[in-house]
């Protein structure tokens, strides 16, 4: 089922796939989820993968914002043959909002 995602650009998510059967039985995958970017990448949103964590991506928002959609795949065949299993991902990059006015002030001095 396709995803839609909404972050600032100060942010990542992680995705996690729990794959299913037909009938909604939990299923396995052989090996890591494969992501690649069908379309967009809003200036530099990239995918982070930690082998501890096969069925599981960190999507980091680029610096600027913008949409990506990402392409996640994975091996649904168990054994030596591949039968591909695939969905979307689009992240929405949003320009985070100030949070306070920083204000300083500079050194007293004498009036005109």
């Amino acid at each position: 089922m396709p995803l839609t995602l909404e972050i600032t650009n100060e942010q990542q998510i992680t995705v996690t796939a729990r794959p299913v059967t037909a009938t909604g039985q939990p299923a396995a995958l052989d090996g890591a989820l494969i992501v690649t970017i069908q379309e967009g990448n809003d200036g530099g949103s990239t995918v982070v993968q930690d082998p501890a964590t096969p069925n599981a991506v960190t999507l980091r928002s680029s610096d600027t914002p913008g949409s990506t959609t990402f392409v996640l795949k994975g091996d649904a065949d168990l054994g030596a043959g591949v039968v591909e299993v695939a969905d979307t991902v689009t992240l929405n990059v949003v320009g985070a909002l100030a949070a306070n006015l920083g204000l300083s002030a500079g050194s007293a001095e004498p009036k005109v």
